[in-house]
């Protein structure tokens, strides 16, 4: 198989954005740590210990999601450079492990939204509870 040398340019774009999008994900769940912790501070509650730890769950997820996506670039760079030099094999080998990279960075961020769509559900379904009380 002989991958043209722009093949692996066409994840620079792709990447970057998703780097971005994980990037902005981890301020807004940063900021509301924050906002957590000082609540604590003032109302010891387990509910917001128990909220504390998903987020941290989701902080180690999407610096993992980070780290496969900052991969998946270097590798992609790398595939080019061993193309240019002409090692095609090699480049092309490099090449499949940066796309191997780019799902695994997928595939956690996937894990990650599904943990925060269930922490969602259950504020809901608290929600949900409550106004069934008022009725």
């Amino acid at each position: 198989m002989n991958v043209p040398l722009e093949t692996p340019a066409l994840l620079f774009s792709a990447t970057s954005l998703i780097l971005l999008a994980y990037t902005n994900r981890f301020l807004t769940i940063a900021t509301i740590v924050r906002g957590l912790k000082k609540n604590y501070e003032e109302n010891e509650t387990k509910s917001i210990l128990l909220e504390i730890k998903n987020l941290n769950k989701r902080l180690t997820l999407i610096r993992q999601m980070q780290m496969y996506g900052v991969l998946s670039l270097f590798f992609s760079v790398f595939a080019m450079t061993l193309l240019f030099i002409g090692s095609n094999l090699w480049g092309t080998y490099v090449f499949g492990l940066s796309l191997l990279l780019l799902l695994a960075s997928l595939a956690v961020s996937f894990w990650e939204i599904s943990i925060s769509v269930k922490a969602l559900r259950v504020h809901l379904s608290d929600l949900i509870e409550e106004a069934k009380k008022h009725s």
